[in-house]
């Protein structure tokens, strides 16, 4: 059994990964706009699970050399920082 490799060009391979970034990005801002309601530990619980996905995602693509280390860790600490912020804003909330 033969496997067809393509040829996946940097660029692609970080386009794909912000944009699994972006859907993350957009669940923590829906949170944010809705801090009104009472924390929700699921929402939380895929917030997490999204998050530990695409660090897999970013792990598996250094490790083809699809994107550098940096380019992975600075997608990474975005969403982090935007988290964080998240946390923060719903512990003065309460």
């Amino acid at each position: 059994m033969s496997i067809e490799v393509t040829s996946i060009s940097y660029d692609k391979a970080y386009a794909l990964l912000k944009a699994d970034a972006e859907k993350i990005r957009k669940l923590i801002e829906v949170q944010m706009d809705n801090l009104t309601m009472p924390q929700c530990p699921l929402y939380e619980e895929v917030l997490d699970t999204q998050m530990f996905g695409l660090s897999r995602e970013i792990d598996f693509a250094i490790r083809l050399n699809l994107i550098d280390e940096q380019s992975g860790k600075h997608i990474l600490s975005e969403l982090e920082r935007k988290l964080a912020a998240l946390h923060e804003a719903t512990i003065e909330g309460k």
